[in-house]
């Protein structure tokens, strides 16, 4: 069962998608926001949500304050399942809380050549067999999509090698949880 685990939509259970998707960990996501909120990189921010799922994460950035949460799935029925867990969170949202929730159900690449927007903290929790070639490409689309102060959290295999960041991501730490590694990345500091 996933559920959010903190914010105003604590303990709303999501619906995840029967197979296709690999549901993180609540302690991986613990973890995860607990790093977050130690930063208050959350509040009023623009969250991105790379390859969503269910939308846990983008959706738990949600609950603890982000502001504009936009979820990215390429599976129709992933991404109906995004929709139908945002408008959950969304209703669960105090009232008066400009709190704006978006699905876009296209590959991650596409999305990232067409958007426009800018994002202060991005999730990037790719399947295990992406490539680290295609993994390199989205990356390097993303970074000129960033604010200067963003983060980006990204998940993969501890089997995998370290991504290859290019030239606009810089690798601040790196946390092993078991199979799982969580990377933190930020774009590089402006002279």
């Amino acid at each position: 069962m996933t559920r959010i685990i903190s914010g105003f939509a604590g303990s709303l259970t999501l619906t995840v998608p029967q197979s296709g998707t690999r549901p993180t960990s609540d302690r991986v996501r613990e973890a995860i926001f607990s790093a977050l909120d130690s930063r208050d990189a959350l509040h009023s921010m623009r969250v991105l949500d790379l390859y969503a799922g269910s939308g846990a994460l983008g959706l738990e950035a949600a609950s603890r304050g982000a502001r504009v949460v936009t979820l990215v799935e390429n599976s129709y029925g992933a991404a109906a399942m995004c929709r139908k867990n945002g408008e959950a969170v969304q209703r669960s949202a105090p009232k008066g809380t400009e709190l704006k929730i978006a699905v876009s159900s296209q590959a991650v690449q596409s999305f990232l050549a067409a958007t426009k927007d800018g994002f202060d903290v991005v999730f990037i929790d790719p399947p295990y067999d992406l490539t680290e070639v295609e993994l390199g490409h989205n990356l390097r689309a993303l970074a000129p999509l960033l604010a200067d102060d963003a983060l980006v959290v990204l998940e993969r295999s501890s089997r995998s090698p370290e991504p290859d960041w290019g030239d606009g991501l810089v690798l601040e730490r790196r946390k092993d949880y078991g199979d799982t590694t969580v990377w933190y990345a930020a774009p590089p500091e402006q002279n």
